[in-house]
Parts: structure tokens; C-alpha cells; sequence
């Protein structure tokens, strides 16, 4: 028979006798840790002082405090009421007891006199159904730890190539209220990240040509509503000490499930510095998101 290693049996009765046979027995079987109570209090006091106790054998007629009452008890407190108890008794054998028993949280009982191997046996089922949910349990959380490190690998990852990249990004509300940006984007703008997170596009953007600076972002919406993306659009930063930084800019809009747009992708490489070429080849920065708009009207 398997001696269970490990584990914390309780058996409670209030015969000094019977705990004595109970303890020579299951010991002279199994190698795991008995405890004694003689009580129902007893029994409530020894789980406190033993909070991983993981089988109960308890004796239903006891004064005081009978196995019923005990039982209830320990099914009233989340520290105890998930440990399986296996009444013993010798008087009550009616299906009406044992509906009572199974009523007040019993998993099992047995008939005195307890035939040996009976209890041995039901003692090593419930051992191995306890030790096959702990592996089940240890399972997951191997699973979700190793998920959990994938994760916070695939985030650092992700945080590397938007710390590193040269271009500035800001991810921006549906209604251009900016929400995220990235290093070189905070650089570019002379804010912190803070200063930026609230502000709208608006406060810091401005497209060549466009004289109604307030306006645009209805344009954006409706163009980024048609295509999903707008790349390539000659503009400027208004960085915080006024200075006016060329940039080509592009924009994605990201959609939910609904179809709706959760955010605006903006992506803008500073162009200081680089020389327009009109003739003989396309232009570095050649379109307006009023022409892209025209095109998909």
C-alpha cells in the first residue's frame, strides 16, 4: 500500500482507546504525520495550530460538541472548509444520516467497527485524489508562470524597439487626444511623457499648407475611415519652444472588434536637414492629407 509521505491526517474522538487503535493502525500502514484531537473543540483548536492539515476523520457521537457541529464549524471558516472529513460512527446508520453528514460538508463515512483495510483504502484514495489536484494545481502554475515570463519577454522586447527607434511615435485617442509616445517623439517635441499624455494632436502639429490647424483632425478621421492608413504626408512639429520641426509623417488606424477605430498610429521622421528634390524624381515629402483625402473622395 502507498505510505503517503507528506501529508497531515487529523482524527478526532473522544474515546482515548479508539484514537490509540486509529493511530497504531494507520502508522503501522503509512508514514504521513497523525494528529489527535479528543474533542470537537479540540479538533477546531488543532486546525488552527496545523492550517495544512489535509484529512479529517471524525467521530459523530462526542459530548459538547458532536462530529455534526464540528463539521459545520470547520466548513464555516475558508481556512478549514475545503479539508474532506470522514465520519465514523457506530449508532447512526440510516440514509437519513447519512444525508445529515454529506449535508454538513462530509465527503465520506465509515461504520464502527472499522474494518482495517476499508479505512487504510479510503484514506489512500483520498491521499491520491488530494496529491493528483496539487499536481494539477502545480501544473498551472508552472503553465501561467511560464506564461506570465513569455509575456513580460515579449513586452520588454516590444519596449526595446520603441525606446530605440529613431522615428517619434504617438498613439492617439479617436479623437487626437495623444495617449502614448516614445523617446524620440518626446525629444523631438522638447515635453516629458507626462507634459504630452492629454494633449491633443492639434497642440503639436501642424500640416504644410493647412491654415485651419483646428480642424484637421476631422479630415484624418474621415480619410483614415476610407483607407486605414494615411503615409507619407508632409507636415510639421510645434515643438514647446515654438520651434517648427519638418517631418514626414504617416497614420494608421487601429480597429476593435466592432470595426471601430481604438487608436490613430502616427509615426514622423524628422526631415531636418534633408533636401527637397522635385525634378527628375519623386519628391521626399510629396502629399497633404488633403490630397490623400481628394484621391479617396
Amino acid at each position: 500500500m502507498t505510505r503517503h509521505a507528506g501529508f497531515k491526517l487529523l482524527i478526532v474522538d473522544d474515546h482515548a482507546h479508539n484514537l490509540f487503535t486509529l493511530r497504531t493502525l494507520i502508522e503501522t500502514h503509512m508514514d504521513f504525520t497523525v494528529l489527535e484531537a479528543s474533542s470537537g473543540q479540540e479538533a477546531i483548536d488543532r486546525t488552527h495550530e496545523h492550517p495544512d492539515i489535509d484529512l479529517i476523520i471524525l467521530d459523530v457521537q462526542m459530548p459538547d460538541m458532536d462530529g455534526f457541529q464540528t463539521a459545520s464549524l470547520l466548513k464555516l471558516r475558508k481556512r478549514t472548509r475545503d479539508i474532506p472529513i470522514i465520519f465514523l460512527t457506530a449508532a447512526f446508520k440510516s440514509e437519513e444520516f447519512q444525508q445529515q453528514g454529506f449535508a454538513v460538508g462530509a465527503a465520506d463515512y465509515l461504520l464502527k467497527p472499522i474494518e482495517d483495510n476499508q479505512l487504510l483504502n479510503k484514506i489512500s484514495t483520498y491521499f491520491r485524489l488530494i496529491e493528483k489536484e496539487r499536481e494539477l494545481n502545480r501544473t498551472l502554475e508552472r503553465k501561467v508562470a511560464e506564461r506570465t515570463r513569455q509575456l513580460a519577454e515579449a513586452q520588454h522586447y516590444l519596449e526595446n524597439i520603441l525606446t530605440h527607434m529613431g522615428e517619434a511615435l504617438l498613439v492617439l485617442e479617436p479623437d487626437g487626444t495623444i495617449k502614448l509616445t516614445n523617446p524620440a517623439a518626446r525629444r523631438m517635441l522638447g515635453y516629458d511623457s507626462e507634459d504630452l499624455r492629454g494633449m491633443s494632436i492639434g497642440d503639436v502639429f501642424e500640416e504644410e499648407g493647412d491654415e485651419q490647424a483646428g480642424a484637421f483632425m476631422g479630415t484624418w478621421l474621415e480619410a483614415l475611415i476610407r483607407t486605414g492608413a494615411l503615409s507619407r504626408i508632409e507636415a510639421r512639429f510645434i515643438a514647446r519652444d515654438g520651434r517648427r520641426v519638418p517631418i514626414l509623417f504617416s497614420r494608421t488606424a487601429v480597429k476593435d472588434n466592432a470595426g471601430d477605430i481604438s487608436d490613430i498610429i502616427c509615426i514622423a521622421k524628422n526631415m531636418t536637414g534633408y533636401v527637397r528634390v522635385e525634378e527628375g524624381a519623386e519628391p521626399i515629402m510629396h502629399r497633404t492629407a488633403h490630397e490623400v483625402f481628394q484621391e479617396n473622395g
